[in-house]
């Protein structure tokens, strides 16, 4: 089933995982005049939230029973879009209401899940019009287009940039087809004016097999990489560090438990560094987030609303 571009498809080896996993750094400073966030061990674990339909806030609002560290060290705004403008023959960054409302709003929307030390990143997705990450016809034109995305990034406080190469439809208002050197290029513009920030990818589409070009390879320049298939349990095909990459994937309240469950143990027992989970929303999943984070991190999930 296709909805909103996803596809739905302790001891020893533990804490072993969990000092690689923390040498990534993925927990934000907590503002100033807040207390610091509780530290845990384990991999990182994701939320996309589809702000069309649910707040970004609810990524905040689950802890660890033992310890009271967060059980979402990133939260994902999904999501933007790559559009094109057949005048100027050019593609552009697009903000729909409810993706703007979040932004504009970063107060109230973004600061507090960041003051909690967790993670905001946009992620950016095509939109049926031509536009994709994939086929940039110039060099010129993929830096143009990683300049709007870290102008966006400066601009409302953001964490970082997640890339989903879905629903492009290349071709359409006369763009070109994927090419080998696009992507390439816009991901070492954005590395370029991001050194620190997150840069993820969602491993679909023509641009998640085009990531060497010209002697550059942009493995090395992710942050993350994750499987982009729900209930599944897929390693990205790119050259990072297991504890970089989520081979598991869960659509929350979706995927059975005992998939979650079984699928957060592989984790931990390969040795891999993040837990991917999609579709967070406002009500209260810590039963079912529970099947996943006893695995993950030796504790019940509790929601606080």
């Amino acid at each position: 089933m296709v909805k909103f571009g996803r596809i739905t498809a302790r001891s020893a080896a533990l804490a072993a995982l969990a000092a690689a996993t923390l040498a990534v750094g993925v927990t934000t400073p907590a503002a100033a005049g807040s207390p610091a966030p509780r530290a845990k061990n384990g991999p990182v674990s994701v939320a996309y939230v589809e702000v069309n339909n649910h707040s970004m806030l609810n990524v905040g609002k689950y802890t660890l029973a033992k310890g009271g560290a967060n059980v979402f060290d990133i939260g994902i705004t999904f999501a933007a879009n790559i559009n094109y403008d057949p005048a100027k023959k050019a593609a552009y960054l697009h903000f729909n209401d409810n993706v703007r409302r979040v932004l504009d709003n970063a107060a109230t929307q973004i600061r507090p899940l960041q003051a909690k030390g967790i993670k905001v990143v946009l992620s950016v997705l095509g939109n049926h019009q031509g536009a994709g990450f994939a086929n940039f016809p110039t060099k010129a034109a993929a830096e143009a287009f990683a300049k709007q995305l870290s102008d966006a990034v400066t601009r409302y406080g953001l964490d970082g940039i997640d890339f989903d190469d879905e629903y492009a439809k290349y071709g359409e208002n006369g763009t070109g087809q994927p090419n080998a050197s696009s992507f390439v290029h816009l991901v070492t513009a954005l590395r370029n004016t991001l050194p620190n920030k997150i840069i993820s990818l969602y491993n679909i589409g023509p641009s998640a097999t085009r990531l060497s070009y010209g002697g550059v390879n942009i493995d090395p320049k992710f942050s993350y990489a994750w499987n982009p298939y729900y209930g599944t349990w897929g390693v990205p095909n790119i050259s990072l560090p297991k504890q970089r990459l989520s081979p598991a994937a869960v659509e929350i309240g979706r995927t059975a438990t005992g998939t979650a469950a079984s699928l957060a143990r592989r984790t931990v027992s390969e040795g891999y560094g993040v837990f991917l989970t999609y579709n967070l929303g406002a009500a209260d999943s810590a039963s079912y987030i529970s099947s996943f984070t006893r695995e993950l991190y030796g504790s019940d999930a509790v929601y606080t609303k």
